[in-house]
């Protein structure tokens, strides 16, 4: 499944789930026990009449691609500096801005990330993000990532982390590298991570009202496996944090076994200091519930508002801290391949900002990487399974360079590298259906296609017609909800 199927999938059942709600939803007994236990019965009935409501609709905006949306009515996100509630939810699938990695559909309460990394991080880290899908948090986190970093987003679910990568690269960053793996495979890179970002899966209690799912699979006997199961994860990945190095550990779940609990047990089990983020009170984030003084960040619906979500931040102990190296994986032998074309090298090197990276070659394959992480990333190849790493540039086939479409979606794309044609919005919605285009106007050739002066992709204009370079995997494949309106989110730039 892809991001645009994977979305459009979310807001069909979200409709659907609006339109029957009608204000019931039927929790399990267990669960409102369990929550009045920690809770109280005065807010535990003030959560679920929350939890009787729609969902709260919030967007992220990228930086890096600026671009002129129309924002009517919407507000702040408190804790998150391009984060902003919408009154109401658009069809994000069928917004060209979306697809161009302008903006990311992201839960609000989930920001709170970048108050945690701008209190911590503001030196060059190497981090990992060990269950990052759909890559909320990984782009959250390579937009708040001092110059200099590298991120690891890693996804053990095959169709999901295609969904990562897919994401990541409309994102448009190129300081990245996604894998899929198991946990257990990071456990060999001992003392390599700065930082790791511990998002784990969990029993979902932060989902119910956006998802009817969560609700009917909910039990205690599944808490108690997720906790569990959370355990062994941090465990596997303990030791790929250098000591001193920063655990970011979260939920999207109410309950303390699968919270306060397991920090707790990290804390003292695995030896960690739990550390506090400065929160104002008008934020209405609840603490913890179960130790006075530990320093965790709870968001439930009746207080803040988004989805359920839980935050907490610990410092691995730093005794010995010289004495512990960084061990790499073993490099994996060099294959036997004919050398690429220098002019190759040369001709892609001029179609990124390079001054900080270099095009690497990987079979027939060109991609821009940070020149300081060229060789960990070498060593990653012996040990991890990598989907993609920096920015693919081009293909090589023959005497011919392909260029590549996450070239022209990276921030490193350089615009005068190919002529680009603005396009209307129907244009733009039938590219991105991968449909045949026609640009008579257009020089023939590789040319970029651009609507509200943002790129969208590639195209191969022949003259008679224009071969839709698309990615097939990401097209809008549904006519199910009606087209976007721009006067939704984004508007035509200024520019």
């Amino acid at each position: 499944m892809s991001l645009v199927s994977d979305m459009f999938y979310y807001e069909k059942t979200y409709y659907l789930c609006i339109q029957k709600r009608d204000n019931q939803m039927n929790l399990p007994q267990a669960f409102i026990a369990q929550t009045e236990e920690l809770l109280g019965a005065e807010q535990t009935k003030q959560l679920v009449e929350a939890l009787k409501t729609e969902p709260v609709v919030s967007i992220r905006q990228n930086r890096q691609k600026p671009a002129t949306l129309a924002l009517e009515g919407a507000t702040q996100v408190p804790w998150c500096a391009d984060g902003r509630y919408l009154p109401q939810r658009p069809s994000f699938t069928f917004d060209p801005l979306f697809h161009a990695g302008c903006y990311y559909v992201q839960e609000a309460s989930s920001m709170f990330l970048e108050q945690v990394m701008r209190r911590y991080v503001q030196q060059p880290v190497c981090m990992l993000d060990l269950c990052a899908a759909p890559g909320g948090k990984s782009t959250h986190a390579l937009s708040l990532l001092p110059k200099g970093s590298l991120l690891i987003a890693n996804e053990i679910m095959h169709q999901r982390a295609q969904i990562l990568a897919e994401n990541i690269t409309k994102w448009g960053s190129a300081d990245v590298v996604v894998t899929g793996n198991d946990p257990s495979a990071f456990t060999p890179l001992e003392n390599l991570f700065d930082v790791i970002l511990t998002d784990v899966p969990c029993s979902g209690e932060g989902m119910f009202r956006k998802d009817e799912t969560a609700v009917t699979e909910w039990s205690p006997e599944n808490v108690a496996l997720c906790w569990q199961r959370q355990r062994r994860i941090l465990a596997d990945i303990w030791p790929s944090l250098k000591p001193g190095g920063l655990l970011i550990y979260s939920t999207c779940t109410f309950n303390a076994h699968e919270d306060e609990e397991n920090v707790a047990w990290i804390a003292s089990e695995l030896g960690a200091d739990v550390l506090p983020v400065e929160v104002p009170q008008a934020w209405g984030i609840t603490g913890s519930l179960t130790q006075e003084n530990m320093p965790v960040y709870r968001f439930l619906p009746h207080c803040t508002r988004g989805e359920g979500f839980f935050m907490a931040v610990l410092r691995k102990a730093e005794e010995d801290y010289r004495a512990f190296s960084p061990r790499l994986p073993k490099k994996k032998e060099k294959q036997k391949a004919n050398p690429l074309p220098k002019e190759a090298l040369k001709q892609a090197a001029s179609w990124v900002d390079s001054s900080e990276r270099e095009v690497l070659a990987e079979g027939d394959m060109l991609y821009a990487f940070p020149r300081e992480y060229a060789s960990l990333l070498a060593a990653f190849r012996g040990s991890l399974r990598i989907l993609k790493a920096g920015v693919k540039v081009a293909e090589v086939k023959g005497r011919d360079l392909i260029p590549a479409h996450d070239l022209v979606l990276s921030i490193l794309y350089q615009k005068e590298a190919f002529p680009q044609v603005e396009l209307t919005e129907e244009q733009a919605i039938a590219y991105l259906r991968r449909e045949v285009l026609s640009l008579p106007e257009a020089p023939r050739g590789y040319v970029v296609v651009t609507n509200r002066h943002v790129p969208l992709g590639l195209v191969k204009n022949l003259g008679s017609r224009a071969n839709n370079l698309y990615p097939a995997e990401w097209r809008i494949r549904s006519t199910y909800l009606k087209p976007f309106k721009s006067s939704s989110i984004s508007q035509n730039s200024s520019e």
